[in-house]
């Protein structure tokens, strides 16, 4: 493929609303007049941004290799808020892909992560909360350098949370979900996936429901001017893993998402994502005689970085 490949989703939502301002004139008297409300209770917007990068060699002595990337944000959010109720609505989608050369076209990044959070005030900064979590990525990922052996593609994994919770909210920029009611649902629509056990710790199983604890922490804010932070920590207990040893393990998703403005249409980004999951099996490698070789699997600290320069449009 010579092209590098985005899908776009959006949802837009709109609602307008009417009030009535009553007038007392006398005290017999009152007149209604139909008002617009000032206060919006939909607020829509988003980001996307299309970062580059480019390594060009001919004759260079100290060697490496020629390199072109290019990765494909999009960030979109329709929040609803009026008098007790409070509905968040995200969709974080990402693709990116890397030619070197000598090489095929390879992914970098690739997500989906699309989330809808419905609470009901409880008190002041308290929310009776119900949570759902959808989580995938588009295309088909690689064991490179064989990229002859699959290990993901669309909804091979895909995680569902779904959880009901009390969601903590002191301010606009920041809040806590915690939930003891919990299930994560991981479903993997490829065999050939599916026969790896890579994601279940169960080779040849396409579903494996789990029932946990689970919380959630969100806090975006600028750090500073034309530095805005959104950082997302997700923690899953599975207290009915069939191994009695591991219902003590906990599944970590930490993302931490740096803008850096330069101007209306020009930014730096800074994407970290830490993941540790005790039933996804890593690949070990060992140095062998000079060679790489694999030596087993086991769970290990995942770590993913991404960095880029380019193109920048808030809405």
């Amino acid at each position: 493929m010579k092209q590098f490949s985005f899908i776009l989703l959006f949802f837009v939502i709109f609602a307008s609303v009417t009030a009535q301002q009553t007038i007392q004139t006398s005290p017999t008297t009152q007149i209604s007049i139909p008002v617009k409300d000032t206060v919006e209770k939909w607020k829509t917007g988003g980001f996307g941004s299309l970062n580059f990068n480019q390594v060009e060699l001919s004759n260079w002595a100290k060697g490496g290799e020629s390199t072109i990337s290019a990765t494909a944000l999009l960030n979109l959010f329709a929040n609803y808020a009026d008098k007790d109720l409070s509905w968040i609505n995200i969709c974080d989608l990402g693709y990116g892909a890397l030619k070197t050369d000598g090489n095929q076209k390879r992914k970098n990044e690739d997500k989906i992560d699309i989330l809808t959070k419905f609470g009901y005030k409880a008190t002041e900064t308290f929310f009776y909360t119900a949570f759902v979590n959808f989580k995938s990525q588009f295309f088909a990922g690689y064991n490179y350098p064989n990229d002859s052996v699959i290990v993901s593609k669309f909804f091979s994994p895909a995680y569902l949370i779904t959880s009901l919770g009390m969601d903590w909210k002191p301010t606009s920029y920041f809040s806590i979900y915690l939930s003891p009611l919990t299930g994560r649902f991981i479903f993997i629509s490829d065999r050939e996936i599916a026969d790896a056990g890579t994601y279940t710790s169960e080779p040849g199983k396409t579903f494996k429901p789990d029932l946990g604890a689970y919380l959630n922490t969100w806090f975006k804010m600028d750090l500073i001017k034309n530095i805005n932070l959104e950082s997302k920590l997700a923690m899953f207990n599975n207290y009915t893993d069939k191994n009695k040893s591991n219902r003590g393990n906990i599944s970590i998703d930490w993302t931490n998402n740096f803008i850096f403005k330069v101007n209306e249409f020009l930014s730096a980004n800074l994407f970290i994502q830490t993941i540790y999951d005790h039933d996804v099996k890593i690949p070990i490698y060992q140095t062998i005689s000079g060679v790489k070789t694999q030596t087993g699997t086991g769970p290990r600290l995942q770590v993913k970085e991404v960095f880029g320069l380019g193109l920048y449009y808030k809405f």
